[in-house]
């Protein structure tokens, strides 16, 4: 009888081992399972990341690139309100006048003028001698004068002024041919 009952031990204990087998094998794929489905939404969040971030980094370029602008036209504004009074004192430095120390003050504020335009970044545009360029010149004469270029400007009437690539005023000039 005793080895009837070792017998049916031995074929329990196979069969909870089975069972135990099954159970850890169920248990081991289930986790497996579980590891894939993180691993997925790992690499979800991943390019979500990745996502956000190069958008941010657009949103930066672009805030910085919108905040120069504003930069840019605010400046424009301001100075182009400026440019009459500078008009006004080269019309005064080019003047006749008999108090030097008159003329020297008046020299000194347009030597300060033309200091703060530079401090800007703001600068005539290049007309006497050059050649015509709609973009920054605006032509209200034309001469025709066989010694001259074609489309070379002449005469100024009016100087023009630019900040980087923003045109604050366009020359006027009188063009040849």
């Amino acid at each position: 009888m005793d080895e009837n009952k070792v017998q049916e031990d031995k074929k329990t204990e196979e069969i909870e081992n089975t069972n135990t087998s099954l159970d850890n094998e169920a248990f081991i794929a289930k986790l497996n399972e579980d590891i894939e489905k993180q691993k997925k939404r790992a690499e979800e969040y991943y390019d979500s990341l990745r996502a956000n971030m190069a958008e941010f980094d657009n949103f930066k370029k672009r805030i910085s690139k919108e905040k120069e602008t504003l930069y840019i036209n605010i400046t424009a504004d301001v100075i182009s309100g400026l440019l009459p009074i500078i008009d006004n004192f080269e019309n005064a430095v080019k003047a006749e006048c008999s108090d030097e120390k008159y003329k020297d003050g008046i020299n000194l504020i347009y030597k300060s003028l033309m200091d703060l335009l530079a401090k800007h970044n703001v600068e005539k545009i290049p007309d006497l001698g050059e050649t015509f360029d709609a973009t920054y010149h605006e032509a209200v004469m034309s001469v025709q004068d066989e010694t001259r270029g074609e489309k070379e400007i002449v005469e100024v009437f009016r100087t023009g002024y630019r900040l980087k690539d923003k045109v604050v005023r366009h020359s006027l000039v009188k063009v040849a041919n």
